[in-house]
């Protein structure tokens, strides 16, 4: 392997490493400031993830946080900050459980259009901020924020009794899906079952990386977010470009909620889980907007979500898991940029060795003396 791959292969992996130890150890003193032990903590959650039935839930979890931080990575490598998961795929979870409940089509044709009717739901949510992005010049942070909020009154007045909501006991829902919805799943036994859903999260992130890395579009995308004015020069439309962007991204979260929602719920209520969004700002952070760093990212953060809650049980509270993940995002911003400036000192340094080489050699073949190595090397 040459030098220069080593050295990348390092600056990958050192940022992740150093955030989880910095974690850790931020965490023990927190542990220790409270007078509790720094150690028993962890030995404990390590602990519930051998067991089946746990593993079986931080994989459901993690499927769906590999889904919305693949939205929020799109909106990253376009260099938009796209907030409105959280209201995107809600949203698109409650039209697509009314649609399932009220659309009854073989399982074949039903399931690919609840997919479907999710992206469209989601993509259509994120346009808006899109449209508001290139036409008006909106941020499309604020959009986001607000359209979450929107979102949230939206979904209240759409499962109001009058409208698409079903009462089942104290809780609103939009009906149980009929049964050619239901998205088939891994069964584990007693450990529970797998959502079958999680296979489709993983087809996402391989599509992700092959469209980035391998088309047209995914150079484009990726020229604009480094440069939209360099991208415009050599003929991209960045305006359409960022409404594309952010159109897919909201398609991406609309998918978010579907493994819970087709494979376990199989209806909207006021139960169904939230802040998918958010937490995906989070992983997509940790695992540097890449399809292989989002899923070791989503499936270390669904292991901190289940295997705090045995905590409980020995008198310490769940919410360490919660203190170690924001300790975990302060602690990859940072270790990323310092990785990120050793990296370029380190490049930088090989840059100069290169041009005080060729300063010497150009200096050997004129006249062999030191002024003329100065002179080349001034320039």
């Amino acid at each position: 392997m040459k030098k220069f791959d080593k050295e990348r292969l390092l600056l990958a992996v050192a940022g992740p490493v150093i955030a989880l130890v910095a974690a850790m150890v931020l965490t023990s003193v927190v542990l220790v400031a409270s007078g509790k032990s720094p150690v028993e903590p962890y030995s404990l959650m390590f602990e519930q993830a051998t067991f089946s039935d746990v593993q079986v839930l931080i994989i459901n979890e993690a499927g769906m946080y590999y889904l919305a931080a693949l939205a929020v990575a799109i909106g990253f490598r376009m260099n938009l900050f796209n907030i409105g998961v959280d209201g995107q795929y809600r949203l698109a979870a409650m039209v697509t459980a009314v649609v399932g409940a009220h659309i009854s089509l073989p399982a074949g044709l039903q399931i690919p259009l609840l997919i479907l009717v999710a992206m469209l739901t989601g993509a259509f949510w994120a346009g808006i901020a899109g449209i508001l992005k290139t036409t008006r010049g909106v941020s499309e942070v604020v959009a986001t924020i607000m359209l979450n909020a929107i979102a949230t009154s939206v979904i209240a007045y759409l499962t109001l009794d009058e409208n698409f909501g079903v009462p089942v006991g104290n809780n609103n829902t939009t009906g149980v899906m009929h049964k050619s919805g239901w998205f088939p799943g891994i069964d584990m036994g007693e450990s529970g079952e797998i959502y079958g859903f999680v296979i489709i999260a993983a087809l996402a992130g391989v599509l992700y990386w092959l469209i980035l890395n391998r088309t047209r579009f995914g150079f484009d995308l990726r020229a604009t977010g480094a440069s939209p004015s360099a991208a415009a020069a050599s003929g991209v439309n960045a305006k359409r470009m960022m409404l594309t962007a952010m159109l897919v991204s909201g398609a991406v979260a609309g998918l978010a909620g579907m493994p819970i929602l087709l494979g376990d719920v199989h209806t909207y209520s006021l139960s169904f889980p939230t802040g998918l969004g958010f937490t995906g700002i989070g992983i997509a952070l940790l695992g540097r907007n890449s399809p292989v760093g989002i899923a070791l990212a989503s499936l270390l953060w669904a292991f901190l979500v289940k295997a705090s809650q045995a905590l409980d049980y020995k008198g310490y509270d769940k919410e360490i898991a919660v203190i170690m993940q924001g300790l975990i995002v302060i602690a990859v911003v940072v270790s990323y940029e310092a990785v990120r400036r050793w990296g370029l000192s380190r490049q930088q340094q090989r840059v100069g060795a290169e041009l005080a080489a060729a300063a010497r050699a150009a200096g050997g073949g004129s006249n062999g003396n030191n002024d003329s190595v100065k002179e080349v090397a001034a320039r």
